[in-house]
Order: C-alpha cells, then structure tokens, then sequence
C-alpha cells in the first residue's frame, strides 16, 4: 500500500494527477491514491477502490490510521474510477474522518482518463488533462524515470525477458549449487567457515562491482550470486550491503537479478529486489517482488518482515544497515560453535 515520500510542488489539481505517477511508478486505475504534504518524511499511498460502503469505510480508517501515526499535516485524495457516484461515496466517507482528525485536505478528486472532477460533485464537468506535456513528465524524462501504464505491466518488469539468458542462469546456478551442496563431509569446522566467508566475500565483491559499473552480471556470476544467497547467512550478507544513498542501484541490481532466477532461488531474489525497493522508496515495486516471492513460498519470513514495513509506512529512514561483524557468514569457529 504505502510509498515514502518523493518531494514536489503541487500548485493546482492538475498538479496533483500529474504527481501521482511518479510517486507510484505506474499509472493507477480503479484506486484511491493518498498523497500527504507537510515536514517529515510520512508516506504517499495506493489502496484499491472499494465499491460497497462497508468496505468504503475500512479504506478511509486505514488511511487515516496511517496519517495520524505519521502526524501529517495535510492530505489530497484521488479516486481513480470513471463512475462518478462511486467517487462521490468515497468522498463523502472520507472527507469527515480526515476533518474530524484535525488533517487539511487540499482537494478530493476524481480522475478518469481524460478529464479530472471534483470527486464530491457528481455532476460536475471536469477540467480535460494531458500528462504528456504536464512540466512533471518533462522533469521526470529528463531524469530517466520510466513510469509504467499499470500496475500489472510494472509487475511485468519482474518476468523473464530472455529465455536463452535465463536458461544460461539457470545451468550456473545449478552447477555451482551441486558443487556448493556437494562439500566433503571430513571438512573441519574452521574448513567450513572459511569457505563459507569466501563466499560471502565474493557476494560483497560482486554486489559492489556491480554498483560501480551499473552492467549486468555475466550468467555464470548471476547463476553463482543466486544460488548463493539461497542461502540465509550469504543472503544476510547481500542485505547488509544496502544502504539508502545507493538503494536504487541495488534496485537494478536485483529486478534484473529475479528476472534471470530460476523458479526455485526466487525467494530470496524477490526479497532483496523488494527490501531494496522500499528503502529507495519504490513501494508499488517492492509489493510486486514479494508477489513473486510468494508465488514460490508464501512463508518466507524476510517476505514477510518486509510486508509489514510496507503495511506499516515505515519510512526508510527507520532502517539501520547490518554491521559485518552481526553477519553469522564472518563469525569465527568459536563464535559459530558457541550459537
């Protein structure tokens, strides 16, 4: 649902509509989009657009739990339908709880594809809108953000884009897994560790290569990254590599990483792709890759951990990175000995 902030300057309703697809990164429909304004860093989001009252109801008290937990100051609402009574039944159910909790409201609107209304006037005419030559678009290309049609095409960004590429992946990931599965039973524990930190400085010298290069990783890394971070210990060490000033790289790193994965290495991927999202504050992104992770296993726990960042609007600035020496992957045979 949530999204943390991206700031802007809106200064008239077509502001706002014109706002809403970089905040999410994709065009909504058939939603109702919160955006908040004022200090701190409290959240946008994006919850689909009931149609029964009831249901009506619980969408505005969860927004408003989340607007009052983040102490925010004022808030504009867009209901993305093209039935103007539906809208005009959300407005009239959200506009006295925002009210009543001491929040601004700047506007209510209504967005269809051509002309955004004024959401508690059913017949009201509405203004015609063209976001291709709105100022924001323009700021947005020029910065290189791809904004998708859909929610469903953003998710399509997830999927295998080259088959041959993917089964090369696949064939070194399966390599390297026999071979890594495949340790002498007679290895001592001090054996053990320091293959096991080798590999974890592999993953941190392969994720760090890659954030200075930006270029994808050769098949035989991607299979052998993947198959190692299978792994909780080496998948930890990944994690750790996450901060927010490079957040968006791992982004990349990782969306391309779990269109590459197979099937079976999924849950992993799909969880660094979306804790990385959220910390670059990707939050529509970050729920599409724990849909993928689910598809595979529906209780992975760091899935988990991450949908209640989510679900909770806990903002990115509440994420501290993981020290070397709390990652199991470096602990030295007495300390792993003594867990």
């Amino acid at each position: 649902m949530t999204q943390p902030r991206k700031t802007f300057t809106a200064r008239s309703p077509l502001d706002l509509v014109a706002a809403v697809p970089y905040v999410l990164g994709f065009h909504p429909r058939d939603s109702v989009v919160l955006l908040t304004f004022g200090a701190g860093e409290a959240p946008h989001a994006r919850v689909d657009l009931p149609t029964a009252e009831d249901a009506q109801r619980e969408v505005v008290e969860l927004l408003a739990e989340v607007v009052e937990r983040h102490r925010v100051e004022r808030v504009a609402l867009l209901i993305y339908t093209a039935d103007p009574w539906l809208a005009a039944t959300f407005h009239d159910a959200a506009l006295p709880v925002f009210v009543g909790r001491g929040v601004g409201v700047v506007d209510v609107l209504r967005v269809g594809d051509e002309r955004v209304h004024a959401a508690g006037d059913p017949d009201d005419p509405g203004t015609t809108y063209d976001l291709s030559v709105h100022p924001f678009t323009a700021e947005q290309v020029v910065d290189g953000v791809v904004v998708e049609s859909s929610r469903d095409a953003l998710a399509a960004t997830l999927q295998c884009a080259d088959e041959d590429d993917a089964l090369a992946v696949v064939a070194a990931a399966e390599e390297f897994g026999a071979g890594f599965e495949g340790l002498p039973a007679f290895l001592t524990v001090q054996g053990v560790c320091e293959t096991v930190t080798d590999h974890a400085r592999w993953v941190q010298r392969t994720i760090r290569r890659h954030l200075r290069t930006g270029r994808p990783l050769a098949p035989e890394d991607a299979g052998r990254l993947l198959a190692l971070v299978d792994g909780v210990p080496l998948r930890d060490v990944a994690w750790a590599e996450m901060s927010r000033a490079e957040a968006s790289r791992h982004v990349e790193l990782w969306r391309d990483l779990v269109r590459r994965c197979p099937r079976d290495l999924l849950p992993a991927a799909a969880s660094l792709l979306a804790f990385a999202a959220w910390l670059a504050g990707q939050g529509a992104l970050a729920w599409c890759a724990l849909d993928r992770c689910l598809e595979v296993d529906a209780d992975y726990s760091m899935a988990d951990c991450i949908a209640h960042l989510l679900a909770g609007a806990v903002p990115p600035s509440a994420w501290t990175p993981i020290a070397e020496d709390e990652l199991p992957a470096f602990w030295s045979p007495p300390d792993l000995e003594a867990s």
